[in-house]
């Protein structure tokens, strides 16, 4: 096992798995010792990225199956769709691949999400591992199952929850990382703090300025923290029945500018800074948590260099518009919006608001 990395477990009975955390592991063939073996293997990545891991993890694979084949997809959120999921199938089908054909996802939260799916969904379901090379994968997406394409009318919308068996977070992805998607990442990074670890949060106010910079040390600890609460909360709720439901604070309202603004126009991580300061406003109008708190908040995403100024979706009734989206979403019932608040730093909850309500929080925010 290579040396320089951490492992951070799983714990779902038999759908248990590890992450494993360093440098250098991408082309280390060690790496991947505990992924299943099978005769072919299929690397599905993306134009960005493969030109600049590819060919390693290619290498590292052949020492572990007779065949390895990859499919290029196109990059970027706007492309999380059935069609490019089809070019996976399409090259698992052109390859003649059988149920034991293991996936590798290499790339950002679109990559992972996709191949997971299409991992769930081949011949009913054939293994799949995460690679990720973006902060927001490692720290997020590519951790606990969540697989899926978006809908035009919504994000996320079409999916399954399908574990990976391995997932590899080769801390050296990060150097080629463009300064936004390293933004779009710290957005998932931050979020941790006030749902579950008020520590947490401390630290990375801290060390805001050592993450901005790269410094290997402090990414190293917000991976391995990040995926140590990630691991906590998805080992007690695997399928978003209760507490999973606190990993999207920041998300409804996120979702809902992504969707208004068309896929892509804001990078998620863009959206979901945003959205949590949006969620931290509604908490504090809700009597949970004072004007310090979202102005900590507020002051953290944009030290972050992250938007804290919602965009206007509809010139004539922008908070219908964001209403109205938000109640395509995943965590709606029976059409009310259900959105995560804090109750507290470090605790956070799952509450409904009044139209008025959350109408006065969307205007305040785009104003």
């Amino acid at each position: 096992m290579n040396a320089n990395i951490q492992n951070v477990p799983i714990t779902l009975g038999d759908r248990s798995y590890s992450i494993g955390i360093g440098t250098g592991l991408i082309e280390d063939p060690q790496t991947y010792a505990a992924a299943p073996k099978a005769a072919t293997a299929l690397v599905v990545t993306n134009t960005t990225v493969a030109p600049l891991y590819a060919e390693r993890l290619i290498r590292a694979l052949s020492a572990r199956y007779p065949s390895v084949h990859t499919v290029v997809l196109p990059d970027g959120e706007g492309h999380k769709t059935w069609q490019t999921l089809n070019l996976i199938f399409d090259a698992l089908l052109g390859h003649g691949c059988d149920r034991k054909t293991v996936l590798y996802a290499l790339g950002g939260g679109v990559v992972g999400d996709m191949t997971g799916f299409a991992a769930a969904s081949y011949m009913r379901g054939v293994p799949f591992v995460q690679v990720p090379t973006t902060l927001l994968a490692q720290v997020d997406s590519s951790v606990g199952g969540k697989t899926g394409i978006n809908h035009p009318l919504g994000k996320n919308m079409i999916g399954a929850f399908y574990q990976p068996q391995l997932v590899v977070c080769d801390l050296d992805t990060l150097k080629t990382l463009p300064a936004g998607e390293l933004s779009a990442g710290l957005a998932e990074v931050i979020k941790y703090g006030p749902i579950a670890d008020p520590a947490f949060l401390d630290w990375i106010e801290v060390n805001m300025d050592a993450l901005m910079a790269r410094d290997p040390v402090a990414l190293a600890y917000a991976v391995k923290r990040c995926c140590e609460i990630k691991a906590w909360v998805v080992g007690q709720d695997e399928r978003e029945s209760g507490l999973r439901a606190i990993l999207n604070f920041g998300h409804t309202f996120g979702h809902a500018i992504e969707a208004g603004l068309g896929y892509g126009e804001w990078l998620h991580g863009e959206a979901v800074g945003c959205g949590m300061v949006m969620a931290a406003r509604l908490s504090q109008r809700l009597g949970l948590v004072d004007e310090a708190f979202v102005q900590r908040l507020a002051l953290l995403t944009a030290r972050a260099g992250l938007p804290v100024k919602a965009p206007v979706l509809d010139a004539v009734d922008n908070a219908g518009r964001y209403l109205a989206l938000m109640r395509v979403d995943k965590k709606a019932e029976a059409g009310e919006i259900r959105f995560v608040v804090i109750d507290g730093v470090g605790k956070a909850a799952l509450r409904g608001a009044p139209d008025a309500l959350v109408r006065e929080v969307i205007d305040a925010c785009c104003a």
